[in-house]
């Protein structure tokens, strides 16, 4: 999964798009207004968003005529864990800080250091 999720962010039109749907929240955003916001051609975003989706970054739903486009707050996180599993040798709590300025209020880890997960949605 981590292979798949980075490579998907290794290209720039995916990785701003894939801040985009960050700041945009659980309410996401239209696939056109993603692509008017970036200026990028819709053709070539819709294949952007869908490598995205395929690596579990994002999320789409149809609302009428629309595609919206949200993070994928499982596949994130599942990311992040992956690159800090080994965080400060094992010490989780000396991570919390970092956790929490890229993901506030999403984790938390307890007196024992161990994560505990918040709902994000």
């Amino acid at each position: 999964m981590a292979v798949k999720a980075l490579s998907a962010l290794s290209q720039d039109s995916r990785l701003k798009a894939f801040r985009l749907l960050v700041r945009s929240g659980v309410e996401g955003m239209a696939a056109g207004k993603i692509a008017r916001t970036l200026e990028i051609p819709h053709n070539t975003m819709s294949s952007h968003l869908a490598i995205l989706v395929n690596a579990s970054l994002i999320n789409s739903h149809r609302e009428s005529r629309s595609i919206i486009y949200n993070i994928n707050f499982d596949g994130t996180r599942e990311l992040l864990s992956f690159l800090m599993k080994d965080c400060c040798q094992g010490q989780a709590e000396l991570c919390a800080p970092l956790l929490d300025s890229v993901l506030p209020g999403c984790c938390t880890t307890n007196t024992n250091g161990e994560s505990n997960e918040k709902t994000a949605r």
